[in-house]
This record gives structure tokens, sequence and C-alpha cells, in this order.
């Protein structure tokens, strides 16, 4: 089945400047939930009514929350990238300080996926006024930046370490070709990068 046009540019999103009603918002979160599995799954090509129809609403239901394939991919996006940052405070406050940052690097594989899922229609928002690059630009470095700063107080990992350099380490995995075990190869990555980290750290050295 074909998708239905799309509303105009210039219509906005029912959200826009509103408060929703709860049930408007349930649907709004499942919708944004459902898209990021497909974009990352399948790409972004996903078809919107395959998503609108395994978030349980109609097409016209997603049209009125993201009037283009452009407006969903934007918020879910944003929600990609708060979450991780998110995710670093919560994986901190409950493991070790290493135990955090191998966690947290391995949900940095899910943002990815999602990402290259992403990519032709990110690369569209480049070219216009959205502001979601610049509102999010700093959240993974500096999540991340936190996470080791406290493993290497704690001593679990090497004190020499530079988190460009293992931002460069991970986000290398974006333009691997894709293949079915992609995140089977990827997650091997983080456990290589973690011995690494480990290797020479205080804690190791102890007996």
């Amino acid at each position: 089945m074909t998708e239905l046009p799309a509303p105009s540019l210039e219509a906005k999103p029912a959200s826009d400047g509103k408060r929703l009603r709860a049930d408007a918002q349930r649907n709004r979160e499942k919708l944004i939930e459902v898209a990021g599995a497909a974009f990352a799954s399948n790409g972004v090509d996903t078809s919107l009514e395959a998503i609108a129809r395994q978030a349980d609403v109609g097409i016209a239901t997603l049209y009125r929350h993201f009037p283009t394939r452009e407006h969903l991919v934007e918020v879910v996006y944003r929600r990609e990238v708060e979450g991780l940052s998110a995710a670093a405070c919560d994986l901190a406050r409950d493991l070790p300080p290493d135990a955090a940052l191998e966690q947290w690097m391995l949900r940095c594989v899910d943002y990815i996926a999602a990402k290259r899922g992403m990519g032709n229609s990110l690369r569209i928002l480049v070219t216009t006024n959205s502001k979601v690059f610049s509102d999010t630009a700093d959240l993974v470095s500096n999540a991340l930046t936190k996470l080791v700063a406290a493993a290497v107080a704690d001593g679990s990992i090497r004190a020499d370490v530079e988190v460009s350099d293992i931002l460069h380490g991970l986000f290398s995995t974006y333009g691997t070709p894709n293949s079915p075990d992609w995140r089977d190869r990827s997650r091997r990555l983080v456990s290589l990068l973690m011995d690494g980290l480990r290797w020479g750290a205080p804690k190791a050295g102890k007996s």
C-alpha cells in the first residue's frame, strides 16, 4: 500500500505551542519509539504507514504529529541523543565506573545504528534551519567525558585516555558496511576498547 501524501511543509505538528491531551501524547511517544526502532533496523525509508500501524494509530494521526518524514526523523534523532546522554547519569549511579562506561558504550552502538538508519534524512536536515544539531552537539561527548573521568579517578581505566580517541573508535563503526552481524561486530569492538582502557590501570595492577 502506498503512503498517503504528506501535508504541506507549512503544516505544523499538532503539538506545536499546545499541550497535548494524554491520549495524544501517548500516541506521539509510541510513534517516536516505533519509528526509532524501525529506522535503526530498516533505514529511514521504512514505510510511514507501517510505523503508524505498528504504533496502533492511523496514518492521519502520524501526519498530525509529524507533517513530513523529516519532522519525524528530527524528533527521533533528538530523542536518541538525549536518551544516550541521560543514560550516562543512570549508569553512573547504578554501576561501578568502568562497568558504567562499558554499558554506555554498548548503548552508543544502538544510537549509532539509529543514526545510520536516518542518514539520508539527517543530511537533508543539515541543509535546513533545523536546530537539532546545534542543540545536541555536545551531549554525547559531555556524557562520555564524565564517565571516563569517573573511571580514571576510580583507577579502573588507565589515566592517559583521550575522550576523542574513544569517540573515534566508536564512531568508526558508522561508516562500515551494513551486514546482519553489524551490531555484534560493533559490540565486540566495545569489548576490545574496554580491554585497552583497562590495561595498565591502577586497579588492574593490584593483586
